[in-house]
């Protein structure tokens, strides 16, 4: 079920094709990736219920998606989340089986400074739900 969900907020953000498209990494950016030539959004999902199944709780089902939207600059990070925001926010996404309800923002943060990774990029955190109901 998570993966479904996930599945389709990912295809949401693929659909942003630019120019220049959006680079989206699920869970993991890859090796050799450099914000300050490509800033990207990296996401990260979870489901608010660890223990749901089909059979213990067919009906309500949520999944949120943590956004990471990473740039050279302050501004750039910025640009990617607005992207992100624009390709999620009030769009009720495709799940086969289910009825999906519009996707909404629950929280964010301003973008941070990050030297974590041996040179200074800049980070913005939104955080994004996803509601579904048999259907």
């Amino acid at each position: 079920m998570i993966d479904e969900h996930a599945r389709a907020v990912i295809d949401l953000l693929d659909a942003d094709n630019g120019p220049p498209a959006l680079n989206v990494h699920d869970g993991k950016v890859p090796s050799g990736v450099d914000p300050k030539a490509s800033p990207y959004v990296l996401v990260y999902f979870d489901s608010n219920d660890p223990e749901w199944t089909k059979e213990a709780s067919p009906w309500r089902f949520e999944l949120t998606a943590t956004c990471h939207s990473v740039g050279a600059t302050a501004q750039a990070a910025r640009m990617v989340a607005d992207r992100v925001r624009t390709a999620l926010l009030a769009v009720a996404p495709t799940v086969a089986g289910r009825t999906c309800f519009p996707i909404v923002r629950e929280s964010g943060m301003p973008p941070q400074r990050d030297e974590t990774t041996g040179s200074t990029v800049f980070d913005q955190v939104d955080i994004y739900r996803l509601t579904s109901l048999p259907g």
